[in-house]
């Protein structure tokens, strides 16, 4: 037998088993009115026994505030994104507001559905990840907005009300630089799903400018038909290193496709890095470091949704922000390129 549907519990229920009136039981859900102590945890009591859930939206479309915020990231499962994602409720939810969260794959199409979706919620604020080929439709969409919206991830193409991220070009100059520091000059990248991550994109330009400045031609082995994961790291290493043995340097599209390079240079035999020279992107290796520590440009994830958060209460407030929050890089050096 199938589970059988339960009709949600009234006001009228709850008034009922609090021997209140509708409207009373309203006011003390609502927190209005002057209303006395023992009243207000009678109804309280009544409502939590019977189990009583409050209709969010019909209170936000009646009053015109809403306690949500839409947010709108490639996925959850990629740690990056998880964590940006951690840095926005730690401050949101001590101030009362729940985060909406959608995921869009990258894919520009989820992406405009999810912003239709989600704004005819009318919530307090939207949060989306910048460097994304947003369609037509998803930018008419933001230009109609009621409420403020802010990018996340990218601060090279300043967007909407706010954006908070770090500078993907400047992340391409800073790995050129500790490569041609280092003498390496057979450079190669590895990446995948370049024509959707656009900040992606960027870094991997940033770097081929910045070596062809130096005198020095990039060699690019990227798909875009591959997840930007371990395996496809590996996979494409393969690739790599069979049909260019003299490589000397790579630099990864992220941390986890590095990984991914470096257990296959590992059992090819290719020593790191006396050999082969390895840097990835974000940092989200570091913490789990043990023996490999991959050298990486570390980005602070959890602050951009700190910073981003705190840009979107002080907007709800009607108080000014600034246009931008720049993440600041560092790369670290760990034990996949040698000391300059």
């Amino acid at each position: 037998m199938g589970h059988e549907r339960r009709k949600p519990v009234t006001l009228l229920e709850v008034a009922a088993k609090a021997g209140v009136s509708r409207m009373t039981v309203s006011k003390v859900l609502r927190e209005v009115g002057s209303i006395s102590d023992d009243t207000r945890q009678r109804v309280r009591q009544a409502a939590q026994e019977l189990g009583y859930l409050p209709n969010s939206l019909a209170g936000s479309l009646s009053s015109r505030k809403s306690q949500m915020v839409a947010v709108i990231i490639p996925s959850i499962s990629d740690i990056v994104f998880s964590e940006v994602l951690s840095g926005v409720n730690s401050v949101l939810r001590p101030t009362g507001f729940q985060t909406f969260i959608g995921e869009s794959g990258f894919e520009p199409e989820t992406e405009t559905e999810l912003i239709r979706a989600m704004l005819s919620f009318r919530p307090a604020g939207i949060l989306m990840n910048g460097g994304m080929a947003r369609s037509a439709d998803a930018e008419g969409l933001l230009a109609r907005r009621n409420c403020p919206a802010i990018q996340l991830w990218d601060c090279d193409r300043r967007a909407l009300d706010f954006s908070a991220g770090p500078s993907h070009e400047e992340a391409g100059r800073l790995v050129a630089n500790h490569f041609i520091e280092r003498g390496l000059r057979r450079i190669a990248y590895v990446g995948a799903e370049l024509d959707k991550d656009l900040c992606a994109r960027r870094r991997y330009l940033a770097l081929n400018a910045s070596l062809a400045a130096a005198g020095i031609d990039l060699l690019s082995v990227t798909c875009e038909d591959r997840p930007r994961q371990a395996v496809t790291g590996r996979f494409l290493t393969e690739q790599l290193v069979r049909e260019h043995p003299e490589i000397d340097a790579i630099h990864f599209l992220n941390d986890a496709m590095a990984l991914g390079g470096l257990s296959y240079l590992h059992e090819a035999g290719f020593p790191v890095p006396e050999r082969i020279s390895v840097v990835g992107f974000n940092g989200t290796s570091l913490a789990n470091a043990v023996r490999t520590r991959l050298s990486t440009i570390d980005v602070p994830r959890t602050a951009i949704g700190e910073k981003a958060a705190q840009a979107l209460l002080q907007m709800i407030e009607d108080e000014d922000v600034p246009e931008f929050w720049q993440a600041p890089l560092v790369l670290v050096q760990g034990n996949t390129t040698a000391a300059a």
